[in-house]
């Protein structure tokens, strides 16, 4: 039984358009995307522009420049291994690849900034340049750099070269990572979106709320009240 009419029908009434913008929300109104997907894109494409990290870390591997290392490789497959052989190569190092093992001799330096500059590539969306170099997709050249770094770190850990098996370390954290997840999306600065950020902001805690009253105007027009 309904207890205050006026209270019931606006809790209604703001749950019903709670709603109708949820509708319109999920619906491709966003130059062809939901609301959801517009928004996630946005975020991923401002966070991008503060995530490149590549510049400091040249600076930071270029030391060790004219430091060798000898590291041998467990890839997952022969393909692989020979994939990522050309890298290596590529980054003037030995590399051999048998059984899926890749042995790789060479100057730490030179190889880390033949990756950092396929990294570099890829975080501008430059795909085309990485696969022309290799042959092959540029998103697999990115992955074959990922676990060939992951297991150079773990080599050299086991060799004591610690100093080594950090700059590794480094340079897949902050660049391989980075440019392939955010490979194909444009980067754009918080500035030129400001409005938007701050409109959506805003509406979360709006909406949020919108939803909340709702529910409790209702309860109250039914007569139901929290006691403290």
């Amino acid at each position: 039984m309904i207890n205050d009419k006026r209270k019931f029908l606006m809790g209604l009434g703001m749950l019903i358009g709670f709603v109708v913008v949820l509708i319109l929300f999920f619906s491709p109104i966003f130059n062809g995307q939901n609301g959801l997907d517009y928004l996630d894109n946005l975020y991923n494409s401002i966070s991008k522009d503060s995530a490149y990290y590549i510049p400091k870390v040249k600076k930071e591997s270029g030391e060790f420049q004219g430091r060798s290392v000898s590291v041998t490789l467990a890839m997952a497959t022969q393909n692989q291994a020979d994939q990522t052989a050309q890298l290596f190569a590529a980054g003037g190092a030995k590399a051999n690849a048998a059984n899926s093992q890749l042995k790789v001799t060479g100057d730490l330096g030179k190889i880390l900034d033949r990756c950092l500059a396929d990294a570099d590539a890829m975080y501008y969306n430059d795909g085309q340049k990485v696969s022309g170099a290799y042959g092959y997709q540029e998103k697999a050249v990115l992955y074959n750099w990922w676990k060939a770094l992951k297991l150079m770190e773990k080599d050299l850990k086991k060799q004591k070269k610690f100093q080594e098996a950090q700059i590794v370390a480094l340079v897949k954290k902050k660049a391989v990572e980075t440019s392939y997840n955010y490979y194909q999306i444009e980067p754009k600065k918080i500035t030129d979106r400001i409005g938007i950020v701050i409109f959506s902001l805003v509406f979360y805690v709006i909406y949020t709320m919108w939803y909340g009253f709702g529910f409790m105007f209702i309860f109250e027009g039914l007569g139901l009240k929290l006691d403290h």
